[in-house]
């Protein structure tokens, strides 16, 4: 039978140094990473919507010639970067706390997040290379720059 302490009772305070499982501060710094991600990206998305749709000719404007002047700026391409890999991250963190707190079994959870890890991967690594292996000059059959890229005429 268990006993309950007196409501006046002192009680000891746990030691919060480290958790048993070993896992050590990593949760709270995931925490902590989605509260300060969440608002860095914020910033980036917002900034990314007011360039890309308000200013200038607004949506009209997007096509390729757009993105290709956009990215002609490594500023752009930087702040692109960055929010490519902030809003992977921070999506990622968060669907493996959901994995973490539904999937029961041990298995289920590793292959989920194994899923997860490698979509996520596969997603930042081919973002970066469109990043900075984009060609804004493109060229149709006989040479000749297409309308709206970034091409010295020949």
């Amino acid at each position: 039978m268990s006993t309950i302490d007196a409501p006046r009772s002192r009680r000891i305070a746990p030691k919060y140094t480290r958790n048993t499982q070993g896992k050590g501060n990593f949760e709270m710094l995931a925490w902590l990473f989605m509260r300060l991600s969440g608002a860095v990206l914020v910033v980036l998305i917002f900034v990314h919507l007011f360039v890309n749709l308000l200013a200038g000719d607004g949506v009209h404007a997007i096509d390729f010639g757009f993105v290709a002047g956009k990215w002609a700026n490594p500023i752009w391409q930087f702040w692109d970067l960055v929010m490519l890999w902030l809003a992977m991250l921070h999506g990622t963190n968060g669907v493996r706390t959901i994995i973490n707190d539904y999937a029961e079994k041990d298995s289920t959870r590793l292959w989920l997040k194994t899923a997860l890890y490698l979509a996520a991967l596969v997603v930042i690594v081919l973002g970066t290379l469109v990043i900075f292996t984009f060609d804004p000059c493109v060229v149709n059959g006989q040479g000749q720059p297409l309308p709206g890229s970034f091409c010295p005429s020949k």
